[in-house]
């Protein structure tokens, strides 16, 4: 059993941080921006299976490693970083390759490309610290340790209740940070141009992490 009320103020609390703007969002829009909707709904996918692989975590305990150890926090900190910075470095790389396909087949994604999206947004969600400290502080507040239901099913319960309640909002970020995108798409010097803005957007957010 869960208690109605603090279901209620999950849902309440999780709208309000799945709206509000942040790098989860910064990474949903890049990569629409710069791949198209699909790869913006890969996106949306990989911090789902990021989420649920926190949700693991806190419910074994292992994220509370992170709250403890300044040197394991650091340590998934500087990995995150250096991830995003990576992927960045490699958009950005990528702008001065000539492009081998015509301009009609930018907006689709292969399923190579889908795979790579969705585990670079896995990746990005996994190796943030602040999201794993996000899932073992925000998460316990709405468990009742008066219900029947035990305190691991009541973590868990809300933990994967997360990701699916903020999917469909990622996916009107999506949406619409498609339909902006769709005028840059036709113009192959635009599309240059956004492949380089969302390196940076890329590097800035391992900047964000660090600090």
């Amino acid at each position: 059993m869960i208690n109605f009320e603090f279901l209620l103020s999950f849902l309440a609390a999780s709208f309000l941080i799945a709206v509000a703007p942040g790098p989860s969002n910064a990474f949903l829009m890049a990569q629409t921006f710069a791949n198209g909707r699909a790869a913006g709904l890969q996106s949306a996918f990989g911090f789902a299976l990021g989420a649920v692989a926190h949700t693991l975590f806190a419910v074994v305990g292992l994220t509370a490693i992170l709250k403890a150890s300044e040197m394991a926090y650091t340590s998934v900190q500087y990995a995150g970083a250096a991830y995003l910075c990576y992927l960045g470095v490699m958009m950005f790389k990528s702008t001065f390759i000539p492009s081998k396909c015509n301009s009609e087949d930018k907006p689709h994604v292969s399923t190579k490309k889908k795979t790579n999206v969705m585990l670079q947004a896995m990746m990005t969600e996994v190796l943030n610290p602040k999201v794993a400290l996000f899932f073992i502080a925000f998460i316990p507040q709405f468990v009742d340790p008066t219900l029947s239901s035990s305190t691991t099913f009541q973590l868990a319960f809300f933990g994967l209740l997360y990701p699916l309640f903020a999917f469909p909002i990622d996916c009107t970020y999506i949406y619409f940070g498609d339909k902006i995108a769709g005028y840059f798409r036709e113009h192959p010097r635009s599309q240059i141009w956004i492949d380089r803005i969302t390196g940076v957007v890329f590097v800035v957010l391992a900047v964000n992490l660090l600090i």
